[in-house]
């Protein structure tokens, strides 16, 4: 079986040569999503990158993938999970994210639900990270727990986490933003207050995204989602609601799907775009080049949607946004 593996990578890797030969454009991977683990210590309901394996790459095979996308021109990578802070106490992407500022000149951010990040990571990590986000889809702890933003604690409080991060981040000039995933139990809260009081730079609003494999119940899916998910015009209701503020950033199912380049545990990168996630071959096996024909990338969607922004603390000040 092995032999055969290694077979149909090189007969794939001499068709991508080929093909790339005859291809008048190359895209450039500007902005990458990371995806370093799927452990979670959360039970999001609406998940749609479960946590199905708890495989992780090993410290220098995650940095020499990390100089391959620099090599094909990466200029912003973002950690994610899973929950990249269940490693080893932050530590994994806390390395990797001093890796790619220092060796490789990237813009970095990490997405967190901030339950596990302590102040003494910030003290060893926070000059090498450009931005962190912080997922929470209700102000309201009771909605979170019953949509499974939730470690299984009563007394666990989304809320707070978010109030403490946004304070360290405010004493360690990192920039702060906020991710929210829209849903049955929460589009028709009005959040404009807290957010209004936490101050994020940008705030990026999910539609509740079905993925095959991932939260569409069944047999073959560890989460269901499928009372959560909201309407098109539900989700214009909740978007309307919020429109007015200057870091609002709402993101449909469609801009989802298609313009994000997603690297998974095995640095595979996975095309979403037949509503599952199709992995690559690794870039570790083939390189960037190779993988990216295969992950069903939309580069004008990307900059649609509004991809490309300011980046990095070093150019901005983080208090002027």
């Amino acid at each position: 079986m092995q032999i055969i593996k290694v077979f149909l990578q090189i007969a794939e890797y001499i068709w991508q040569l080929v093909y790339r030969k005859s291809s008048s454009t190359q895209t450039v991977p500007l902005s990458v999503n990371y995806h370093l683990t799927r452990a979670c210590n959360y039970r999001c309901k609406f998940c749609f990158h479960t946590s199905i394996t708890n495989d992780r790459l090993p410290l220098e095979e995650a940095k020499r993938g990390l100089r391959l996308l620099q090599q094909a021109g990466t200029k912003k990578i973002n950690f994610s999970g899973g929950e990249p802070f269940l490693i080893e106490q932050g530590r994994y992407v806390g390395e990797l994210t001093r890796f790619a500022k220092e060796e490789c000149q990237m813009a970095t951010s990490i997405v967190s639900n901030g339950s596990l990040i302590s102040e003494k990571w910030f003290e060893k990590y926070s000059q090498y990270l450009d931005i962190l986000a912080i997922s929470c889809d209700s102000f309201d702890d009771d909605c979170n727990r019953e949509a499974g933003r939730t470690n299984g604690h009563h007394s666990h409080s989304q809320v707070g986490h978010i109030q403490r991060v946004r304070y360290l981040c405010q004493q360690y000039n990192v920039i702060f933003k906020i991710n929210s995933v829209i849903h049955k139990l929460n589009y028709q809260e009005d959040m404009t207050d807290a957010i209004e009081r936490l101050e994020p730079v940008r705030w990026k609003v999910f539609q509740c995204l079905m993925i095959d494999g991932e939260n569409m119940g069944g047999e073959n899916n560890l989460r269901d989602a499928r009372n959560l998910v909201i309407s098109e015009e539900q989700f214009q209701e909740f978007c309307q609601r919020h429109e007015h503020l200057k870091c609002f950033v709402p993101e449909s199912n469609l801009a989802m799907r298609n313009s994000y380049l997603i690297l998974d545990e095995k640095m595979r990168f996975l095309d979403c775009t037949k509503g599952r996630k199709d992995p690559s071959l690794s870039i570790l096996d083939v390189g960037v080049e190779v993988a990216l024909d295969r992950s069903g990338f939309d580069e004008d969607m990307f900059f649609k949607r509004g991809g490309q922004y300011k980046w990095t603390k070093d150019v901005v000040d983080v208090n002027d946004w």
